[in-house]
């Protein structure tokens, strides 16, 4: 399947699309001094600047390359998770698969980075879920403070707790469809440079085509809610699972069943799956009146 980003070199921040980065984004490389009289000839830096370009992808493209070898394609996810914290100037990165206004995490490079994912699945809110329906970047630059503080008040307050203070979302999929997000985590508040933004595009390119090429039958666990996901996302099932029993018990579709599990949740100080684990086994059991334990 082919494959293009979503979107330019630009991301969106909040309700607005932004320009993120700042000029010659290539952290620090030393570059040699001109000789005195000396005058380069028209296009010459155009043409140095492409070389470049194209070394720092191929650089990219093998480390890629690298970390996915010989991996199970089940693997593959957390692999590309991996891979992200190594390219890029960011602590963890998970990715999450969204079906009808709800992430489901699908693999993490760690207990942080999962932890957060399921704490915006939770809220319904956050970078992910705004990426997901814009289809184009979502750079929190900054969860300490000023515009990105506010868009996600709740969401900023944990993660600044957890010691993230800024996240990356990442669109996977193409022009005509979002699948999930490729969502990057950092310690420190800051910018995403042009190439580390055209980095984790890539990264993301190449998540997405080995999502859809997963294969399609029981080869990695048995069906899920997506068929071609092979069972990859058994939280996600435990989710559906809660919110159909809702329904259930209180009559209502499922946009309202997830409303509740979330709201009750957040007023529980946990997460969505947490709580329908407990639904599942029977030790919460939504009423008209009210939960019951």
């Amino acid at each position: 399947m082919a494959v293009r980003p979503r979107d330019g070199p630009d991301g969106a921040h909040g309700d607005e699309p932004g320009r993120y980065g700042t000029e010659g984004g290539d952290r620090g490389r030393p570059r040699s001094s001109p000789q005195p009289g000396y005058s380069e000839p028209p296009g010459a830096s155009e043409r140095h600047a492409e070389r470049e370009l194209a070394q720092d992808r191929m650089r990219d493209v093998d480390m890629i390359a690298e970390g996915v070898r010989d991996a199970e394609p089940k693997d593959i996810p957390r692999r590309l998770c991996g891979v992200a914290v190594e390219l890029l100037p960011v602590a963890d990165a998970s990715v999450a698969l969204h079906s009808e206004g709800m992430p489901v995490r699908l693999s993490a490079s760690s207990e942080r980075a999962a932890r957060l994912s399921e704490i915006q699945a939770t809220l319904g809110d956050g970078p992910c879920l705004y990426a997901a329906r814009v289809g184009v970047p979502v750079l929190a630059c900054d969860l300490t403070t000023g515009r990105d503080a506010g868009r996600w008040p709740v969401l900023a307050q944990q993660a600044t707790a957890a010691g993230v203070r800024a996240i990356y979302s990442i669109p996977l999929g193409n022009e005509a469809v979002c699948v999930g997000t490729l969502d990057l985590y950092r310690d420190t508040p800051g910018e995403l440079t042009p190439r580390d933004l055209r980095t984790a595009l890539l990264v993301a390119g190449v998540m997405t085509v080995a999502l859809m090429e997963l294969p399609r039958g029981d080869e990695n666990g048995g069906p899920g809610p997506e068929p071609w996901l092979g069972g990859l996302a058994k939280e996600g099932d435990e989710v559906y699972q809660a919110i159909g029993m809702i329904m259930a018990q209180l009559g209502v579709d499922a946009d309202d069943a997830l409303a509740r599990l979330r709201a009750h949740a957040f007023a529980q100080s946990r997460t969505a799956l947490e709580l329908s684990r407990d639904v599942i086994a029977h030790r919460t059991r939504f009423d008209r009146d009210g939960d019951e334990d």
